[in-house]
């Protein structure tokens, strides 16, 4: 009686094991889950298009565009948003409603759609900013802005953010809200920042706009 007991307990361990096994490339698949871009598109329609633009391609200048941002830097946004990390009240409204799942299949619908190019308007700034952003301010210690968001503003996925095109009065105020301490999701940016005056941060925000 002993044995068959020991035997039926070996049969049970296995089972369990066999089953706890099984079940690993199902949690495996869910955590790799592909991002439903139809649910997604329904979202985005409902809570994002009337100041993004119904393509991601924002005609307000103090909206940014989000067509073709790159999808992990948007979940991380919206994600802070959530948590305060970043500050804005109506953002906060709108990522608070939104699950983990709501945020990346958003992100990648409007990922998914193509980026309008925007341009420069001032000759004289854009000449400034263009040292700036392919130079950096070697004096200050300033790093070139195309070191992490690359010469044509495409940005680096899941590391930085593509600016190519982003409307300047964006950039301006996103600058000017790191170098003043609004703005403290970035420790990066925030140092950046706070070595620019005024100018340099309007003629850098041109230049972005007119890249392509």
């Amino acid at each position: 009686m002993k044995l068959i007991a020991q035997l039926i307990f070996a049969a049970s361990v296995a089972t369990l094991a066999v089953s706890s096994f099984a079940e690993e490339p199902k949690k495996e698949a869910a955590a790799v889950a592909k991002p439903d871009l139809a649910k997604g598109e329904a979202s985005y329609g409902a809570v994002c298009a009337a100041c993004h633009g119904a393509d991601g391609n924002s005609g307000t200048p103090a909206y940014p565009k989000l067509a073709q941002q790159h999808p992990e830097y948007l979940v991380k946004q919206l994600q802070e948003f959530k948590s305060d990390k970043r500050n804005n009240a109506v953002m906060k409204g709108f990522a608070s409603a939104l699950s983990d799942e709501d945020m990346k299949n958003i992100a990648y619908w409007v990922t998914s759609k193509k980026a309008k190019p925007g341009f420069a308007k001032d000759k004289e700034l854009v000449t400034l900013g263009e040292r700036i952003y392919r130079g950096g301010i070697a004096d200050r210690q300033v790093a070139a802005c195309a070191g992490c968001h690359s010469p044509n503003g495409a940005g680096i996925p899941s590391q930085y953010p593509r600016l190519s095109g982003q409307h300047a009065d964006y950039t301006v105020a996103q600058l000017t809200a790191f170098r003043d301490g609004v703005r403290k999701n970035n420790l990066q940016m925030t140092q950046v920042a706070a070595k620019l005056n005024d100018r340099e941060i309007k003629a850098v925000a041109d230049y972005i706009a007119g890249l392509r």
